[in-house]
């Protein structure tokens, strides 16, 4: 049974999803919130597996709330699922950046969306790396805020995990780098769990974000 915590400042949307998710088998809706501050405190009170979590909210959004709760967040923090209406949303990678596992479209039918909860659920991490991967790409663009942490030192990493690295960013699923690597999948999954230790990430997707911004991976390469 999936814990899911439905964070949205829109009423309708919030009431969809939590119905969907209560009439679907394997879920179990842990508690609403309609803003960041109570999404905060609900998490805490909850311990969610899963975290819906709309961006855009009045007061906390949903990149602040993201943080705080996986701060505080003990043992196996939750997965957060960012809800979006667009594509390309600054506020999104963000979020990504804040240890979110991935993004969804709010327009997403049901089945996409049950789909979307389980794989986070399940430590995939990034669900559909390819759109995500184009989000990554038109922001990593940007030049970082003067202010932002210099990225941690890529030489930390063997080879192998370098490469792994690159083809997680370039959208490949745990799978395909097998593959191409000629390694079981079950490798690719240790390669990049020592990877995100030694960077002290949280996700698949900071990796990611890691990936194009320190220049390891480049926009369109």
């Amino acid at each position: 049974m999936t814990r899911v915590l439905v964070v949205d400042d829109q009423f309708l949307i919030r009431a969809g999803l939590v119905g969907l998710l209560d009439a679907a088998p394997g879920f179990e809706v842990v508690g609403e919130a309609g803003d960041g501050e109570e999404a905060v405190r609900l998490a805490a009170e909850t311990r969610p597996d899963v975290i819906l979590m709309d961006i855009r909210m009045p007061g906390v959004n949903g990149i602040e709330a993201t943080e705080r709760i996986l701060a505080q967040a003990a043992d196996r923090p939750p997965r957060v699922l960012v809800l979006t209406t667009f594509d390309l949303d600054e506020y999104v990678y963000g979020a990504l950046r804040a240890g979110a596992s991935g993004f969804l479209l709010k327009d997403s039918g049901p089945e996409r969306l049950l789909a979307a909860v389980t794989a986070v659920d399940g430590g995939d991490a990034l669900f559909a790396p390819s759109v995500t991967r184009r989000l990554v790409e038109a922001f990593a663009r940007q030049q970082a805020p003067a202010d932002t942490a210099p990225p941690p030192d890529l030489g930390v990493l063997t080879s192998r995990e370098v490469e792994v690295l690159k083809l997680t960013a370039r959208g490949l699923s745990n799978l395909e780098i097998a593959d191409r690597l000629y390694i079981s999948e079950a490798t690719v999954k240790t390669h990049l769990n020592r990877t995100m230790t030694k960077l002290d990430l949280g996700s698949r997707a900071q990796a990611v974000v890691l990936a194009y911004e320190t220049g390891l991976v480049t926009p369109g390469g």
